[in-house]
């Protein structure tokens, strides 16, 4: 299954197939509550039936095929692009001054900015004499892929963040004494004022060496409608692979910030690849997924778990229901529903054997819709499960799935 990209006609088609996500009732005595993943019956892939929206850009096609492997419908929406800076001035001048006075402790921040950084002073003739001056170092990685970059260029880390944390930097340097040093700190995109604050409060003096730079996406479009996704609990996931990008993403929301970390709070899965990508959302009390390795492996493998544990499992008159993001799974058989026919299906299965009359149910609808629209909605979801008898109509009063 191809990418959806947003923006455009197509992007307008595929947000109309995409399930509407209703915040659900805490379960009460007689209320399905979620029960994990599909049942074994399904020969889908795990993730078919749910929505996922990418806001990378660097590897959004290699994060997309993870997901696109196991069957997740995809929606690309990058947050930023990286911009070199190879020519700039202030790039240039932070290595003529790590040159002039050695650094006594280098920062690797990123695996990307680090090889920039050494591709940039090669294309100036400074190639050597910089990794001259690395190797005399006390070096750090922030993580794996900066040590990994260090090793690439024949340099070694004497110390490795193993939770990628600035933190964690922080209190191995206040640790060795800082007093007095220079500290060369390769910046991750931007500035990152409260490390290079925690740093010079322990004594040190801060070169910030700025490789690479973050910009808004080419067209904004695409993001712009993801925050309206997420805001309609359109998409069941949304996966971020930088800090940065989530607040690109919050800037983006404008006054609706607060309905977009309203549906991140609860039916939406923010899927963070490490902890300082996730930190900007905890911060404001958004519930974050991550892997224990920052690795987009591992943030698939997290999302084929966290996904499928909160779908609903139902028996409706003899026949195994789960509920997933737009779809449902009848008797192991994958239904893709659109968003009025999930809304109606997922407010029937809150209350499993309770009525539930037009009016109830016009409410998980789209505003402007009317009581027909209820009735429509109804047939096209009998239509779509393809199973008679789940959907129950009691004369005069309602709709019901039938209690097993």
């Amino acid at each position: 299954m191809a990418p959806v990209p947003l923006g455009g006609p197509a992007g307008r088609a595929a947000a109309l197939r995409t399930p509407a996500r209703r915040r659900v009732r805490r379960p009460g005595p007689l209320m399905a509550a979620p029960t994990g993943p599909a049942r074994a019956t399904s020969d889908e892939p795990v993730l078919a039936g749910y929505t996922v929206g990418v806001t990378s850009d660097r590897r959004r096609d290699e994060l997309s095929g993870l997901l696109e492997g196991r069957g997740a419908r995809v929606v690309l929406a990058p947050a930023l692009r990286i911009v070199p800076i190879a020519d700039d001035t202030d790039l240039r001048a932070a290595t003529r001054a790590c040159l002039d006075s050695p650094p006594d402790v280098v920062v690797a921040n990123t695996g990307i900015g680090m090889r920039g950084w050494l591709e940039a002073a090669e294309g100036w003739g400074l190639g050597d004499p910089l990794r001259g001056v690395l190797g005399r170092a006390h070096l750090v990685a922030r993580g794996v892929k900066a040590g990994s970059a260090l090793r690439a260029a024949g340099l070694r880390a004497g110390f490795a963040a193993e939770g990628e944390s600035y933190d964690e930097v922080v209190e191995h340097l206040r640790g060795r004494g800082l007093a007095g040093l220079t500290v060369a700190l390769q910046l991750h995109g931007e500035r990152q004022p409260e490390f290079t604050e925690a740093l010079t409060a322990a004594g040190a003096r801060v070169v910030e060496v700025p490789v690479y730079r973050w910009a808004p996406p080419t067209d904004p479009a695409p993001l712009h409608r993801l925050v309206d996704l997420i805001a309609g609990r359109l998409v069941d996931a949304v996966t971020f692979t930088s800090a940065p990008a989530v607040a690109a993403l919050l800037r983006a929301a404008g006054p609706a910030v607060d309905p977009l970390l309203d549906a991140l709070r609860g039916d939406v899965v923010a899927a963070c690849v490490g902890p300082v990508t996730a930190a900007p959302l905890r911060r404001r009390g958004v519930p974050v997924v991550a892997p224990a390795k920052a690795r987009l492996g591992a943030l698939v493998r997290l999302l084929v778990d966290e996904l499928p544990r909160r779908a609903v499992n139902l028996t409706v008159s003899g026949h195994d229901l789960t509920l997933r993001g737009h779809a449902a799974v009848v008797d192991g058989q994958l239904r893709p529903l659109a968003p009025a026919p999930m809304a109606v299906l997922r407010a029937l299965a809150a209350t499993p054997g309770r009525v539930l009359s037009r009016a109830a149910l016009l409410r998980t609808l789209p505003r402007g819709a009317d009581e027909h629209a209820v009735e429509m909605a109804v047939a096209r979801l009998r239509a779509g499960l393809g199973t008679p008898g789940v959907v129950q109509t009691v004369v005069k009063r309602g709709y019901r799935l039938p209690a097993a």
